[in-house]
């Protein structure tokens, strides 16, 4: 989750303005900030749930069009046709051809929200953005993140600033399972040698590494009975299911997972089950996770959850001696990373960061981001925040000034040569 930018943090003074506008004697351009704003206001009013981004990359084509960017530097990809949401559109990839030597750099961000963004209203509430509907949330993760990348490129094309070799992506279906991340391909990319993604909290917060998660289905397969005439005839598959998650608790593999010097999480989130008070529950399904930096680790609590629901399924028996059957279908969310510091890309953040005057400071995410399928696929990335605070929430919000240093931060590291 990203941590709201402090009020520290989310302003550029007068002599901060000016330390960005030089690196050595190399003068920079400063951002059109209010282009971005309207950028972002556009995006953020346009529906676009996971496997259903069509309309916001459209948009984003029409940005990048009305600026001169020509159709051929435009694709997209087939990620959609692959995914268990068979989505209307596939990661928006556009690479643009180098006026300066240097390494090609990716710029990106992902196009979809979460349902309780659908219906936002954006308006401008003081230093903030939310959403006049109260009863939405306003989009920011990662809509936000998408105008700091498009701005860059809009300025870039409209001033034909110079600017190393780029490719910008516009992810699909991250708030699922990131899957525009998994299944892009480094060669539609342009095989990048620095990336950067920007997604929640402050531009500041430089993320350079985040935890792994492993996803399980669990079915539970009871027999019926009458519950007042013959319960005992029955086996509860509701019992087996509490009984092996109060093992978990017990025995701590449930929550934070704290064992042998190492940590992880797990948390067993969805349960369906039954369909009356007076019939034995005859089957169960649940959705369960754990996560850990340490893959061994985190192998041992999927096994510990594993265990607690076999053995669960033989203590609940009938009066003959049945009992049920757990058959559980694991799979891997997305794998551990964690970037080194001297890392290409985590250098260009940092100096970027400083360069329009603040702190860099670098952090380890608890949660999935692309970054975590980039890094799987070839590119090393780091992630950087764009002012979204309180996401997934009705209360969310953007902090413009926070989303403002952002797109500084961006047109720095888009348009930094060698």
């Amino acid at each position: 989750m990203p941590r709201a930018p402090s009020a520290r943090s989310s302003t550029v003074t007068s002599s901060s303005k000016a330390a960005s506008a030089t690196a050595g004697s190399v003068r920079l351009p400063a951002a059109d900030l209010a282009t971005a704003r309207k950028i972002v206001l556009d995006l953020l009013a346009i529906p676009g749930l996971s496997g259903d981004e069509k309309a916001v990359a459209d948009r984003v084509v029409k940005w990048l069009r009305e600026a001169g960017c020509p159709m051929a530097a435009i694709a997209f990809d087939s990620a959609h046709t692959k995914t268990p949401v068979k989505g209307n559109v596939g990661n928006l990839i556009v690479q643009l051809p180098g006026t300066l030597p240097g390494p090609r750099r990716l710029l990106m961000a992902h196009m979809d929200t979460v349902p309780v963004c659908l219906g936002a209203k954006p308006v401008v509430a003081g230093k903030f953005v939310k959403s006049a509907d109260p009863k939405t949330g306003l989009g920011g993760d990662d809509r936000a993140g998408v105008a700091v990348v498009l701005a860059t490129a809009v300025q870039i094309l409209k001033s034909k600033l110079p600017h190393p070799p780029l490719t910008l992506m516009f992810g699909i279906q991250e708030e699922i399972g990131l899957y525009g991340a998994r299944f892009v391909k480094a060669a539609d990319l342009g095989r990048p040698k620095l990336a950067f993604n920007f997604d929640g909290g402050g531009v500041e917060k430089i993320t350079v590494g985040a935890t792994g998660g492993y996803r399980l289905d669990i079915s539970i397969e009871g027999i019926p009975s009458h519950a007042g005439v013959a319960p005992e005839k029955g086996v509860s598959a509701i019992a087996i299911a509490s009984l092996a998650i109060a093992s978990l608790v017990e025995n701590g593999w449930h929550g934070l997972v704290e064992k042998e010097g190492k940590r992880g999480t797990s948390n067993v989130g969805v349960i369906h089950a039954g369909s009356a008070t007076n019939v034995v529950a005859a089957s169960a399904t649940l959705r369960a996770e754990a996560r850990g930096h340490d893959a061994a680790f985190r192998g041992k609590i999927v096994k510990a959850i594993e265990k607690a629901f076999a053995d669960a399924a033989k203590k609940v028996r009938s009066v003959d001696g049945k009992t049920g059957k757990v058959t559980v279908e694991g799979r891997l969310d997305y794998e551990a990373f964690r970037l080194a510091d001297d890392e290409p890309c985590v250098v260009a953040a940092r100096e970027a960061v400083r360069g329009i005057g603040l702190t860099p400071r670098l952090d380890i995410s608890n949660g999935g981001l692309d970054a975590n399928w980039m890094a799987a696929n070839g590119v090393p990335t780091v992630t950087l925040g764009c002012g979204q605070m309180e996401i997934h929430t009705m209360n969310e919000k953007l902090d413009l000034a926070a989303f403002e240093n952002a797109c500084r931060v961006a047109l720095r590291l888009a348009t930094q040569g060698a």
